[in-house]
């Protein structure tokens, strides 16, 4: 293995979040919530609780329980003409570990990977680091941050194995429509590219409507076999505690490749971890706990756009549609700020976090911070009346 890159976005946050006294708006999840918060949430009181305290914890079912794995299944079924099988989904423990070992066991030397940029810094660094060459996918912003399918022809070569894609994107907040994927799509059969669609944000979609033709299904429903999705409980589902994610495909030769990798760094996951999943994607809590999720995004983007109007000369963005992440730029006299000498002296005055952009997603984006706004709302309060209070005494 070639020496991998530190991880920077998650550096950052391993040594600021610990801060006393810190807000918060560089975390990624939707505000969480505890067991008993999930247990309120459920719609019939009649289902028995997630933790069955007589259960013998065995390691469990090696693959995922059957009921969680056929919830998800159900989930990326609908709407569609061919049901996908339990059996072509795999338990993980997060996306993180998902996205890890597809990618550590079908990418090597010799093998080129096309990657959306920016994105989560895993999704590249680790194919690098298994002695591929990588090519990065620019987003821009004068498009939205949707990637450009013009863009992605002259990247392919002979040997391109996979493309990655970041759907709803972290850390713009952009999703990629309809009609992208399919072009994406189409490109990548014409000469058998995997496909691997990292949705860890999805179906937290809140400036798109599932009424909109462009409205973005997940890439498994969309008729191409050689797709991966990852996905988790942790984003969109306010539980990064229960450390569980998955990798669905259509193509059952994929996922038991994968499957058999998964014997060296993956005996099962926990029994509670996935007795917690199983229970949050029932249908009496999965519903209400979307629901309070997305109202929370609609909610916490309404007051972020709010403070951003309010503070045109001091910062600028690209409004994001879904997801739980924004990137937004901070300017000083009409110059760009040292992003990360701003999250630092942000935090040092005012206890405010935030992610320097050009640390964590490149050189590219000095002078932005991604912000994670879909957090408690009085969270999110409270940090804009200080960032508010820091822009005008330390950005006039």
């Amino acid at each position: 293995m070639v020496k991998i890159e530190p991880f920077e976005v998650e550096q950052w946050m391993d040594k600021y979040e610990v801060t006393p006294g810190v807000l918060n708006i560089a975390e990624t999840c939707a505000a969480s919530i505890s067991i008993d918060d999930i247990i309120a949430l459920c719609e019939d009181p009649n289902v028995p609780h997630p933790i069955n305290t007589s259960t013998k914890l065995t390691y469990g079912a090696i693959r995922g329980s059957q009921a969680l794995r056929e919830r998800l299944a159900s989930l990326y079924s609908a709407r569609v003409s061919s049901p996908l099988s339990p059996e072509n989904i795999l338990i993980t423990p997060g996306a993180i570990a998902a996205n890890f070992l597809l990618l550590y066991t079908l990418i090597g030397p010799g093998d080129h990977v096309i990657c959306v940029h920016p994105t989560y810094q895993q999704l590249y660094s680790v194919p690098a680091s298994l002695g591929a060459e990588v090519s990065l996918w620019k987003l821009r912003k004068e498009r939205n941050y949707i990637p450009d399918i013009e863009d992605l022809r002259p990247l392919i070569k002979e040997n391109t194995k996979m493309i990655i894609i970041n759907n709803p994107n972290n850390p713009t907040g952009s999703t990629i429509p309809k009609s992208v994927l399919q072009s994406l799509i189409d490109v990548a059969r014409a000469q058998n590219i995997i496909i691997l669609s990292d949705e860890v944000y999805r179906p937290l979609f809140h400036g798109i409507s599932p009424i909109d033709p462009d409205f973005p299904p997940s890439l498994i429903s969309m008729g191409y076999e050689n797709t991966l999705i990852t996905g988790s409980m942790s984003k969109a589902y306010s539980l990064a505690g229960i450390r569980l994610g998955w990798i669905a495909s259509r193509s059952p030769s994929l996922i038991e490749e994968i499957a058999s990798a998964r014997d060296y760094t993956t005996i099962s996951v926990s029994q509670l971890d996935d007795a917690v999943a199983s229970y949050a994607l029932s249908p009496s809590v999965l519903h209400s706990l979307l629901a309070r999720n997305i109202q929370l995004a609609k909610t916490n983007i309404s007051l972020l756009s709010t403070f951003i109007s309010s503070h045109p000369q001091a910062c600028s963005w690209v409004k994001p549609t879904g997801g739980t992440t924004a990137l937004v730029q901070f300017k000083k006299k009409g110059e760009v700020v040292d992003d990360v000498a701003f999250c630092k002296d942000l935090i040092a005055k005012t206890k405010v976090m935030f992610v320097p952009a050009s640390k964590c997603f490149g050189e590219e984006f000095r002078g932005y911070v991604r912000m994670g706004f879909v957090c408690d709302t009085a969270v999110l309060r409270g940090g804009l009346e200080r960032l508010g209070t820091y822009v005008e005494e330390e950005l006039a």
